[in-house]
């Protein structure tokens, strides 16, 4: 396995990576498969043409598009001529993509117009974005790019490259270094205007080498990426990690456990990372115990909120060797893992201890929290953001002089220093003068035997000021009353952590990396 500090660019590990894994498949879509060297040499003509459309060392390339194989391709290929990536979220609608390309003063834009709702065109019709950098925007196929304004397609784009010599390309590849900007990632938004968290190609090739000895990804692994590629999960902890290790990706655009298992059983996948929901949809089908599943060794997932009993089946009813749970944020990636051997209560109500050279701690204003206390998540170490793109106050706000990071999640460490989110500051709700976190009651929530999946908000109340009402998804085949939850709750916790109303639900609201969308159950409440 090569060490981290043997490259010096995301783009020349994936050079090294073409030599080195030659035949073996990179990418499989559909009915295609791309070898290792193909993909490298499509990542050339990639670069080549990024370089025929003007891209200069240190521009920002944005990508809207899906898990697709020109995904890796635009991403890899931009890097090598010395851009930053910029991945928009496939969900945002024109006026929020503009703001992010006007704010980054993104240079190029590859697009897959048309996939969920993507609008290009629309892009040029919101006035208060200046879109002026925006030199160039290449459709990718099957939409036609004469419907977007000044478009090209994504053959004309690669046609273009063709006149740049190779050896422009490779000394544009090989002035990229380990402390130039590798990528851009926004942030969602939730606590104000999106932020752009800049990070380095050293940082992200160091620590996406630590996760993969974390995940136990190896060399000939099939991995099954449904988290979407604009995220950090399915990006750098997705295809990056598997052109380090020489596992080969299999891109899902969206979400369906029929496809899924087809694909499990059909390919013998053996990594499959998701969100909790994924592995629940994967027990809970009808077919499931006709399939064959043995191929499956490795599970990674995380949420705030997750059922034991989820972890229990997964070991018991799926052929997962390992099943590990972890935390992490835009800002510095994966912070924290669970280790081999943890009982499946730890890997579901904590996020495991600190990754190799990082240190987590747990602040109660300027005091350190003692184990068991609630306080406010910090991090410092090598994967700490560069800053925040063209944004020094909100660097030193979020950084402070010491180089910790102010993460603005609320967590507990345990005396092993495991560490269990408590929810978001922001999340938190005072009842009677009374802190109240929304994902502790959550865990207790998932404890009935009724209760599939929870979610918790705070809401205006006359007397106490505010009180939870807890959004609920009953297990397939159960009936919950809703004041039965409510004295089963009083039973086990805190009067001031008890619900004061009950909402039954189909489902709840989740973003494209399976997290619960508040905002949408407060504007229900």
């Amino acid at each position: 396995m090569s060490a981290p500090g043997e490259w010096a660019s995301i783009p020349q590990m994936a050079q090294v990576a073409a030599a080195r894994f030659g035949d073996a498949p990179a990418v499989v879509e559909g009915d295609s498969s791309l070898s290792f060297a193909e993909l490298g040499q499509q990542i050339d003509q990639a670069a080549a043409a990024m370089l025929a459309a003007g891209v200069e060392a240190g521009d920002r390339v944005a990508i809207w598009a899906s898990n697709r194989l020109e995904w890796i391709i635009t991403a890899l290929g931009l890097q090598a001529a010395g851009a930053a990536l910029l991945p928009v979220n496939t969900r945002f609608k024109p006026a929020e993509t503009a703001y992010i390309l006007s704010r980054s003063r993104a240079r190029l834009l590859v697009v897959e117009a048309g996939f969920a709702d993507i609008d290009p065109a629309g892009l040029f019709r919101q006035a208060d974005a200046d879109l002026s950098a925006l030199e160039n925007v290449v459709v990718l196929p099957p939409a036609e790019a004469h419907n977007v304004p000044g478009a090209v397609s994504w053959a004309d784009f690669l046609r273009a490259g063709e006149s740049v010599a190779p050896e422009a390309v490779e000394a544009r590849r090989q002035a990229v270094g380990p402390n130039q900007i590798s990528d851009i990632l926004f942030t969602s938004g939730t606590t104000g205007a999106p932020k752009g968290v800049m990070m380095t190609h050293g940082q992200t090739l160091r620590q996406f080498s630590n996760w993969c000895d974390f995940a136990d990804l190896r060399r000939g692994d099939r991995y099954l990426i449904v988290n979407p590629f604009f995220h950090m999960f399915g990006y750098k902890a997705g295809w990056l990690a598997c052109l380090m290790r020489g596992a080969t990706v299999y891109p899902v655009p969206v979400f369906d456990v029929d496809q899924v298992l087809n694909l499990v059983e059909a390919e013998q996948v053996t990594v499959l990372p998701g969100p909790p929901t994924v592995y629940q949809s994967i027990l809970d089908h009808p077919t499931r115990p006709r399939r064959d599943l043995s191929s499956l060794r490795v599970a990674v997932t995380g949420a705030a909120d997750i059922p034991v009993e989820l972890i229990r089946r997964m070991h018991e009813e799926l052929p997962f060797q390992r099943v590990c749970t972890g935390y992490g944020l835009t800002e510095a990636g994966t912070c924290t893992g669970t280790q081999p051997g943890d009982d499946p209560e730890t890997i579901a109500t904590t996020a495991g201890r600190a990754m190799p050279d990082l240190e987590v701690r747990v602040a109660d204003g300027d005091r350190e929290a003692a184990p068991g206390e609630t306080g406010e998540v910090l991090v410092r170490g090598f994967s700490v953001m560069a800053g925040y793109f063209d944004d020094p106050v909100a660097t030193a706000a979020a950084i402070d002089a010491d180089g910790w990071l102010h993460t603005g999640d609320l967590g507990i460490l345990d005396h092993r220093g495991y560490l269990k989110i408590a929810g978001r500051i922001k999340d938190m709700f005072i009842v009677g003068g009374f802190n109240a976190y929304p994902a502790e009651i959550e865990n207790m929530l998932l404890g009935h035997p009724a209760v599939a999946q929870a979610a918790v908000v705070g809401v205006l109340d006359e007397r106490l000021g505010e009180v939870g009402r807890a959004f609920i998804v009953p297990q397939s085949g159960s009936a919950i009353d809703p004041d039965e939850l409510i004295a089963w709750c009083r039973e086990r916790m805190a009067n001031y952590k008890v619900p004061r109303s009950v909402v039954l639900r189909e489902s709840l609201p989740l973003n494209a990396t399976g997290k619960v969308m508040k905002s949408e159950l407060l504007a229900d409440s």
